[in-house]
């Protein structure tokens, strides 16, 4: 129902994204539509500018001719004045009378040329002020259609996209819209069945009730009658009763036990390394062992450093038994858990190896702060590593004590109420975190030492060497450190409600001798109840099931494709069954139009031949020199063409194929050629069916490939990682049994020496004696 109500929720937003979505389109189709039909009148009044260009230029022309015409007239004036000036000489009267004429006309004519003069420089210039006006408007009108011809290619492109991007989410959203509708009828068939088991669970809860307060009241009566004692009133007798067991809670505690172990296993190795490593670094730094000689108090330091692994391993042995003394079929409390003594004894044993190591330590810090080769800075460093060191051994005393109070509940009960248990838990994880931040400074402070000390002239290879081990030790024992706390602060809580846990109606457990009662009397049941288990019948393997499951889903998956193909193939048949009566009507109107254009043909036919018996008879030397080329007309095939198809006769005076014959051959081969392609239709319609059920189920195989891939993926990264892990704890292991094997031989070599003097001193002393008796008795 979550998944159902997020889908929902998932759905509605896509909703109104789309419908955000589809008003910013609108509103972009409207400045579409507006860019369009401002481009639109932008180019009516680009026609019009072109229009009233084309009738200036019209009217250019007109004027240019009509100055032609005016420059003919003026020269034909002139030549009519040079006329009249040459008959003035024969006669002056008349010349003067032609030159009073000729003036007024020439005056008149000058008039008359220097307006048309003016008025064609003045259209020149109204002419060049309309061309320059209408190429400016001409350039801007260009640059803006070109402008709005890029904003509507751009509006085109975003309305594409989104068209584009609107039909991908509305398929999206209808998809989602049908997977919801699927889920919702799911879930509405499953809640009608919800409900008609909570109408069952509710009878029989009824029946139930009625059963149990029956045997209630006759229990109650038997108990009253028969029963003297009932040891449940007594926490002391009931702590001896056995209480239900929880496998589950053993198993947790089992596995958390384990996990321990392994945390304590890396702790004590990094321990190891560090006291080793340690001791080796007291040998080198600040007198090198190899020459000179050492201080007697790092020479006693060395030796007490020497035998850290036989107080180190103890406590790895311990937590070992712990480990094992919590099984399946056990009962695991602090009252039980009796091997956690050897593990605080081990503790306790380390602790005082601490405090044994922790003077010569920090006496030999500050024998190398008075070293020569200290500097102020190595020195603050080793002080810093002074209070560490102080502060290390009183956490460990904590980690002691509280340890040693968990010990308590299976020696002395009486030593700790079970009501401080939380409390010194609690305590536990303090420590322990306290524990990892003074690794952490001690971490810090080292690695500032080892790089002081890599700078000092006379450090040597073996030195540098020495303390990246330091550090690495030191670095594995901060990262153990800190995995134990942090388990310990997880698990908390599983560890102090688990302290409850004992007989029903009890609360708690006497002491360690009743809880081992409990544990017989537990084994005892156990026994019982085993004898009584009968072996289950044999039930389907897992691995089986889930590949009956995977069946059972490919079959509901294509039981479904069957029946949208069954769907589809029953609309397709509808459909078909329509363009088959069309194709009736279509073959009859075909049949139709065909018997009329045989018909027609006919009569052609028949008046062609009355035509050439007549021609025979009136031109009988016509017809004898035409004969051969009638007859080769009528052998020749005549073709007929319809809307059916063409078709070819043979004419022929002998035989005359018949009409029926004809049409019958027609249409058996139109309905073989339409059967035919019917059967190739429905074989191409059958094998993309097949196709599309067999894409869907490779798709369903494919999705399901792809999820076992990238689980298997990461269950191969998670085992890579464990395999990384492994061999560097295995190189870390190796190396320090293999360091722990040196100093072993070491020792053996040395202890085989000192058993050789002793041997070669107790022989001189047997000889000694010897000679002393012989003495004596000579005596």
């Amino acid at each position: 129902m979550a998944a159902a109500a997020e889908l929902q929720g998932k759905y509605q937003k896509l909703a109104q994204e789309y419908s955000k979505l589809r008003a910013q389109n609108q509103v972009l189709k409207k400045g579409v539509v507006d860019e369009q039909a401002n481009s639109a009148s932008l180019k009516e009044q680009l026609k019009m500018k072109d229009q009233s260009l084309r009738k200036l230029q019209q009217e250019m022309d007109s004027l240019t001719f009509r100055n032609q015409q005016l420059a003919k007239r003026v020269e034909l004036l002139q030549d009519e004045l040079a006329l009249s000036e040459a008959r003035g000489k024969k006669n002056k009267k008349s010349a003067e009378s032609s030159t009073l004429l000729s003036q007024e006309q020439k005056s008149v004519f000058n008039e008359d040329l220097q307006k048309k003069i003016e008025e064609n420089e003045r259209l020149h210039i109204l002419f060049f002020e309309a061309d320059e006006q209408h190429k400016r408007l001409e350039a801007e009108l260009r640059t803006r259609l070109e402008v709005l011809e890029t904003d509507a290619a751009q509006h085109q492109t975003v309305v594409d996209s989104l068209t584009r991007k609107y039909t991908d989410t509305i398929e999206k959203l209808q998809n989602d819209k049908t997977k919801l509708e699927i889920k919702s009828q799911t879930l509405e068939r499953e809640a009608k069945d919800c409900r008609l088991r909570t109408e069952e669970c509710q009878q029989q809860l009824k029946n139930l009730q009625a059963a149990l307060g029956s045997r209630l009241e006759e229990s109650l009566c038997i108990i009253n009658e028969k029963v003297p004692f009932n040891d449940t009133r007594s926490s002391r007798y009931n702590a001896l009763n056995v209480p239900l067991h929880n496998r589950r809670y053993q198993l947790k505690l089992r596995d958390l036990a384990g996990q321990a172990l392994a945390f304590v296993q890396e702790l004590v190795t990094a321990l190891l390394n560090f006291h080793t490593y340690t001791e080796q670094k007291v040998q080198i730094f600040p007198i090198d062992s190899a020459t000179d000689t050492v201080s007697p108090l790092n020479q006693k330091f060395s030796q007490y450093l020497h035998e850290n692994a036989s107080y180190v391993r103890p406590l790895e042995e311990g937590m070992h038994h712990l480990f094992e003394s919590i099984t399946e079929d056990t009962v695991t409390v602090l009252e039980t858990a009796v091997k956690l003594k050897s593990f605080s004894e081990h503790l306790a044993s380390y602790l005082g190896f601490l405090r044994k190591i922790l003077p010569y330590q920090l006496k030999s810090l500050e024998e190398e702060c008075e070293s020569s080769l200290c500097t102020a800075a190595l020195r603050a460093r080793n002080m810093e590593l002074h209070r560490d060191m102080k502060r290390l051994i009183a956490v460990f005393e904590k980690l002691h004590t509280y340890v040693s109070l968990l010990v308590l509940p299976s020696t002395k009960p009486e030593g700790l109420l079970r009501t401080n248990y939380n409390l010194v838990f609690t305590n536990i994880a303090a420590s322990l975190h306290g524990f990892h931040d003074i690794l952490k400074d001690i971490s810090k402070h080292y690695s500032q030492k080892a790089t002081l000390e890599q700078d000092i002239p006379t450090a040597t290879q073996k030195l540098i060497t020495t303390n990246d081990c330091i550090l690495s030790s030191v670095a594995a024992l901060t990262n153990g450190a800190g995995k134990i706390a942090s388990f310990f602060s997880n698990n908390l809580d599983h560890f102090t409600a688990s302290l409850s846990y004992g007989p029903k109606g009890g609360t708690e457990f006497v002491s360690p001798l009743s809880a081992e009662c409990m544990l017989q009397y537990k084994k005892k049941a156990v026994a019982y109840m085993k004898s009584l288990k009968k072996p289950c019948a044999s039930s389907v393997p897992y691995e089986e099931a889930l590949a009956n499951r995977r069946v059972l889903l490919s079959s509901t998956e294509s039981r479904e494709g069957l029946a949208q193909q069954v769907q589809q193939s029953l609309e397709k048949i509808a459909r078909l069954e329509q363009e088959k009566e069309h194709w009736m009507l279509e073959a009859q109107l075909a049949k139709i139009k065909l018997e009329k254009e045989n018909q027609k043909l006919k009569n052609s036919l028949s008046g062609h031949l009355t035509e050439t018996i007549q021609e025979h008879s009136v031109f009988p030397n016509v017809a004898e020199q035409k004969k051969e080329t009638t007859e080769k007309s009528l052998r020749e095939p005549i073709r007929s063409t319809s809307l059916i198809g063409m078709l070819t006769i043979t004419t022929d005076n002998e035989k005359t194929p018949d009409g029926e014959s004809r049409e019958d051959l027609i249409k058996n081969h139109y309905m073989a050629r339409i059967a035919e392609l019917t059967s190739h239709l429905q074989l191409a319609d059958s094998k993309s069916v097949h196709f599309h059920a067999e894409c869907r189920a490779l798709a369903k195989r494919l999705s399901l490939a792809e999820k076992s891939k990238e689980s298997l993926t990461e269950e191969l990264k998670l085992a890579s990682q464990n395999i990384s892990r492994l061999q560097d704890e295995l190189m870390t292991t190796k190396r320090s049994y293999e360091d722990q094997l040196s100093m072993m031989s070491d020792h053996l070599c040395s202890m085989n020496e000192t058993l050789t003097k002793q041997r070669e001193e107790i022989d001189t002393l047997k000889m000694t004696s010897k000679g002393n008796s012989k003495k004596n008795k000579n005596r």
